[in-house]
């Protein structure tokens, strides 16, 4: 039976997430929608990463198994077709068996996107974090590295989860200003219920002078999501690449 694995873009806005919830519209639901729409078929879709509500991806990965005989190329017109708007297929690919789209990932990139400006936004006020007062973003880019590396993430996990491995492997985390604009870019192996929303509202606090940037260490080492910061807003969340072998 074929494993087809899909490269999905999304605005997540008016989603209660990806994982398919009863009464509610999420990605999972729609791409599944959309595929009983082209085959007639019901099947299970895999998500790379369980977005939450109001978060955005431009390269999530999804994967299904269907006794269904079709090019990569028809797949992708197919769905695109049953898909609303919000949701787009990028890619298409045929996969082995063994492909699993969470659990052969090897890594995710996140980027967060903050406004640092007076003037609240309009047009991009569904996909970022308005922070009216100045950051200091080179206090933000010395606290965050202090996380990089292996590390028990607890204090950056809201509850509940059914993750029972806090461990994650932080391989980047950037700070970059563009203007106006930040971005706080997060490349792991995998992360942990809320956790880069938990970090860069953790960041902004460093950024505006409430915690000291060396503080990120006794967070960690707390192990205890009280000692962090406040989670920073879903819309400026974008779950960027996942990395397969």
């Amino acid at each position: 039976m074929p494993t087809i694995k899909l490269t999905l873009e999304y605005d997540g806005t008016t989603y209660a997430g990806w994982q398919r919830q009863p009464n509610l519209p999420t990605i999972q639901a729609a791409v599944e929608t959309a595929i009983f729409g082209v085959t007639q078929i019901t099947v299970p879709v895999i998500g790379a990463g369980r977005t939450d509500s109001g978060v955005h991806a431009l390269g999530q990965v999804a994967s299904f198994r269907i006794n269904r005989d079709m090019s990569p190329r028809e797949w992708m017109r197919a769905l695109n077709a049953h898909l609303p708007e919000s949701i787009v297929v990028r890619s298409v690919e045929l996969m082995p068996d063994s492909f699993h789209a969470r659990h052969s990932a090897k890594g995710k990139l996140y980027e967060y996107r903050i406004l640092n400006r007076p003037e609240r936004p309009a047009v991009e006020r569904d996909y970022c974090w308005h922070v009216y007062h100045p950051l200091n973003d080179a206090a933000m880019n010395r606290a965050g590295k202090t996380l990089i590396g292996s590390h028990d993430f607890s204090s950056f996990q809201t509850q509940p989860t059914e993750n029972e491995d806090p461990f994650c492997r932080l391989q980047r985390l950037a700070v970059i200003r563009e203007g106006t604009w930040l971005r706080v870019e997060v490349y792991a192996d995998r992360f942990l219920k809320q956790m880069v929303r938990s970090i860069v509202g953790t960041l902004v606090e460093v950024g505006l002078n409430k915690r000291p940037s060396d503080s990120l260490r006794t967070i960690l080492d707390a192990h205890d999501r009280s000692a962090a910061g406040k989670t920073a807003p879903s819309q400026g969340l974008f779950l960027m690449r996942v990395d397969y072998d």
